[in-house]
């Protein structure tokens, strides 16, 4: 059972920062992953970034390599999300998320979600 919180979203200008952190209440082990995905309005909840909680591997989708960065704090069981460059089509619900087995940027193979948190990128 993995329980996890999120927090760090709020109302930013197009061009700015900000950073989201998940923490999750169980101790990682060797295949324990950890995502982050969004949801706009009217729209499905799509990939974001995903983090191999011990071998350090990630995965960006397309729209936000190079502007985002995806990070873990192994002692403090949290992951991050650093997001630059922001521009109003990130405007979304952004959810951690974590699963056991391979890194994936599935929806459907993540056990575990947060509630979310708001990201809001005004032009």
């Amino acid at each position: 059972q993995v329980h996890l919180v999120e927090s760090g979203g709020g109302l930013v200008q197009a061009g700015g920062s900000l950073t989201l952190s998940c923490v999750a209440s169980s101790r990682a082990d060797s295949n324990h992953n950890l995502g982050w995905f969004r949801q706009a309005p009217g729209k499905e909840r799509e990939f974001v970034a995903a983090i191999r909680w011990s071998a350090r591997s990630t995965r960006y989708a397309d729209s936000v390599k190079g502007r985002f960065t995806i990070s873990r704090d192994d002692a403090k069981s949290t992951v991050s999300l650093q997001m630059n460059s922001l521009k109003p089509e990130d405007t979304a619900v952004y959810y951690c998320a974590a699963n056991f087995g391979p890194l994936s940027t599935t929806v459907n193979s993540y056990d575990y979600w947060g509630q979310g948190t708001q990201v809001t990128v005004s032009s």
